[in-house]
């Protein structure tokens, strides 16, 4: 299993990148799943779904450093958790590669998310910036720009773990200066009030963005 990237953000949080280079045996082979979840498998419509499924669950494995087995399940929101670990987590897929955080803190929630970057992205930017967003020079007509945004806002929407949370109403981005890695502030309106939180984003070499939010 290629762990390409392994991040220790801090003393409790934990973010790793791998490539899926297995093939959907070899996945299998590194897990110990119960029925419900080979229904899961058999449910995809793609091989490489079913390829980004395993990875995000053998990753989740190999960072908890265990042989034991681990029961990640989805609440009724979708958002993915440990039965049997007070850690927060979040999980990622994108084409050939699978990403997770972790933290260990159960005061502090993550989110993350992890995009191959497309120009098919300026087709839909209406639909999760604002106007307001969309003026910023960083962001309006520059492709980097646009999905630093949508990795922030879909970070953020994990992190949260609500579907009431809407990109384009409920998150904005305040002004930044985009780099190939780098942070970005949110103004969040939240059921219980507005918060602020801090995204971090990279742009890896073979043209993948990127963006975490701890909080």
């Amino acid at each position: 299993m290629p762990v390409v990237f392994d991040l220790k953000i801090d003393a409790h949080t934990e973010l790793a990148v791998w490539k899926i280079e297995e093939s959907h045996d070899q996945l299998m082979a590194g897990l110990q799943l119960k029925q419900h979840e080979l229904e899961i498998i058999d449910s995809f419509k793609s091989d490489k779904r079913a390829l980004q499924w395993l990875s995000t669950r053998l990753l989740l494995r190999t960072m908890l450093d265990t042989k034991e087995y681990i029961d990640c399940q989805m609440d009724d929101q979708g958002k993915p958790y440990l039965v049997n670990y007070d850690y927060h987590i979040s999980l990622s897929h994108s084409y050939d590669y699978a990403a997770v955080m972790i933290s260990r803190d159960p005061q502090k929630k993550v989110g993350l998310d992890m995009e191959i970057i497309k120009h098919k992205i300026k087709l839909i930017r209406h639909k999760f910036l604002s106007d307001v967003e969309l003026a910023q020079k960083q962001i309006g007509d520059n492709i980097h720009g646009l999905y630093v945004c949508w990795c922030a806002k879909e970070a953020i929407y994990k992190w949260h773990g609500r579907k009431e949370l809407e990109f384009k109403r409920d998150i904005h981005i305040k002004p930044f200066k985009l780099r190939d890695e780098g942070e970005l502030t949110a103004v969040v309106d939240l059921p219980k009030g507005v918060k602020e939180l801090n995204v971090n984003y990279f742009k890896t070499d073979d043209g993948y963005m990127l963006g975490y939010v701890i909080g």
